[in-house]
């Protein structure tokens, strides 16, 4: 019996995950707004309602599959350890109870648990880590998973880094369909300031199987976010307003939207491409049911892929390619003295204030190398991240040449990362590849072997498609790979500084790729070395270099960044 019920959910699973390839879902609507109508006491927590009033939950379930719901949500929106507290009930008892509720209204359709946010700001904002959130949403995975679910909702969270813990915490925990959903404001950001090309960043980034928005404003309200999102995601968003915005009467929140003006704008998403709709706070089943007819028969609008190069904070997306963008590269323990003894006497904000000194000079990214001799350096990394997300918000680049130093800095980072450590050497990607997969950063790879550094422009060519082979070997997608031509120090073999643009402009003509240089290390060593740095940065630029790792402070290179731009016609 138990091995047939697991093989109905594992086809439960590949059934979604194959119509949302094929057709538009529709999920249900509001749950706290169909219990207020069934007069059940207020200040009750919603969850307990599974165990003190099963037979209310279950209806409500099966009045939103009657108006012709795929998907039911179970009653688990605020079932974490911290808000089940003091109530008497544990996660599990909560989470396995919601889900025999759902699967008996639901029969053969979609059960999914549902996850909202654990009630507490995240660091640096609140008190909850990274791994704090973490280890809560997976207590919900296990119990949801052992409970029979067929897939994951992650709803109605206004922080892209509690996000990023519950994502992870879905997909280490289970093997089910992940769908991720943000609120957001009349600002179009949520809460901690993410906007819908950051959230696509960092969500697809992480392999969610579709994203989106929910709850926030009604639908018209949410049609410019809808727009954005749909413009950068290559995977299915997901769509729930709230009916309106609520207005107060005699002391309730009155949503003012009728199923017919709701389902005129999720009309209008759908059309735009929109793949799976349904309904949040004020939405009852005449609204599903509105909506249900509204889709029957259409035929979803495809996903084209997004092909685009970008890195993120939790708050900015830079979108390399497009234009040049400067990596800030001045917090590197082994080339930058007052850095090193920064990290050895662990003063943090002497290290941030360099950050923020080279945030206003200009620097679009932020470049982090703490490797030095006898220091931990996980743990340097680890304290350099959380210190300088806390107050920078540029995107970060994490150098280093320990693979576990990266996955470690990889995890905690909050957003899509820069991550430089891997060269054409098959060990390097072996090591460092499967945790780019994981996690979804951008990678630089270096255009060097087991043999060393090239000089050929086309010998670096054949191992920029090496690496890039590699990386698609293990599901990084193609765009995700950065190539650096950087060559130790070129003053001794002139000549090597010309292949290395002679490489750039082969690999971004053959390849497409978006392509860096570290110009100070090309450069050291050289007479009149202001000069040649400026000199050979315009050059390179000129031969198609995208992300420079520069001091931005330094006059001579901003300038010739400044002239660049202006020449070639770059804002």
């Amino acid at each position: 019996m138990i091995k047939a019920e697991e093989e109905e959910r594992m086809k439960n699973t590949m059934d979604f995950t194959t119509e949302l390839e094929r057709r538009l879902i529709v999920f249900d609507g509001a749950m706290g707004t169909m219990v207020q109508r069934y007069g059940l006491p207020s200040g009750q927590l919603p969850e307990t309602l599974n165990i003190l009033h099963p037979e209310v939950i279950e209806d409500i379930h099966r009045q939103y599959i009657e108006a012709g719901a795929d998907v039911i949500t179970t009653n688990t929106f605020g079932a974490n350890e911290l808000k089940l507290k003091g109530t008497g009930y544990t996660v599990e008892q909560v989470i396995t109870r919601a889900v025999a509720l759902a699967r008996r209204a639901a029969g053969s359709r979609w059960v999914a648990l549902d996850m909202g946010p654990i009630g507490q700001l995240m660091e640096p904002m609140g008190p909850l880590s990274f791994e704090q959130a973490y280890e809560l949403y997976a207590r919900q995975v296990k119990a949801g998973v052992q409970a029979g679910v067929d897939l994951i909702l992650i709803e109605t969270l206004g922080d892209l880094y509690e996000a990023k813990a519950a994502v992870l915490a879905a997909k280490e925990n289970s093997s089910l369909p992940v769908i991720c959903t943000l609120t957001f404001d009349q600002s179009g950001r949520t809460l901690t300031g993410a906007d819908p090309l950051t959230a696509v960043v960092v969500l697809e980034g992480l392999g969610v199987d579709a994203l989106g928005v929910n709850c926030s404003l009604g639908p018209e309200g949410l049609l410019p976010i809808v727009k954005e999102f749909l413009s950068y995601s290559s995977i299915p968003v997901l769509v729930q307003p709230n009916a309106g915005l609520p207005q107060m009467v005699d002391g309730r929140a009155v949503y003012p939207l009728t199923p017919d003006v709701f389902q005129q704008h999720l009309l209008t998403m759908v059309q735009m491409g929109v793949r799976l709709v349904g309904g949040c706070c004020g939405t009852t089943p005449d609204f599903i049911r509105a909506i249900r007819q509204a889709v029957d028969g259409l035929t979803p609008a495809a996903v084209p892929a997004k092909k685009f190069t970008a890195v993120a904070s939790g708050s900015r997306t830079v979108i390399l390619g497009q234009g040049v963008k400067l990596i800030g590269g001045r917090i590197n323990g082994g080339s930058n003295e007052s850095i090193a003894r920064a990290i050895q006497s662990n003063n943090m904000g002497d290290i941030v204030s360099e950050a923020i000194a080279q945030r206003s000079q200009g620097a679009d990214m932020l470049a982090i190398d703490v490797a030095i001799p006898e220091i931990d350096e996980k743990k340097a990394m680890l304290n350099l991240v959380r210190e300088i997300q806390a107050v920078v918000n540029l995107p970060l680049e994490l150098d280093s040449l320990r693979a576990d130093v990266l996955e470690a800095a990889m995890r905690l980072y909050n957003g899509k990362p820069l991550v430089r450590g891997v060269s054409a050497e098959q060990a390097v990607m072996d090591s460092v590849f499967p945790a780019v997969a994981k996690y979804g950063p951008c990678v630089v790879g270096y255009t060097r072997d087991e043999k060393g550094t090239p000089v050929d422009a086309k010998d670096r060519l054949k191992m920029a498609e090496r690496i890039v082979s590699a990386a698609e070997s293990y599901g990084v997608p193609k765009e995700n790979v950065i190539i650096d031509c950087t060559m130790a120090d070129a003053a001794a073999r002139p000549s090597e500084a010309m292949e290395a643009l002679k490489a750039i402009r082969l690999i971004k003509d053959e390849l497409g790729l978006v392509t860096t240089l570290d110009i100070r290390q090309v450069c050291r060593g050289w007479p009149n070395d202001d000069s040649v740095v400026s000199t050979y940065l315009a050059m390179a630029l000129a031969y198609g270099l995208d992300a420079p790792v520069v001091d931005p402070g330094d006059a001579r290179t901003v300038e010739t960044v400044k002239a660049f731009r202006l020449l070639s016609g770059q804002r």
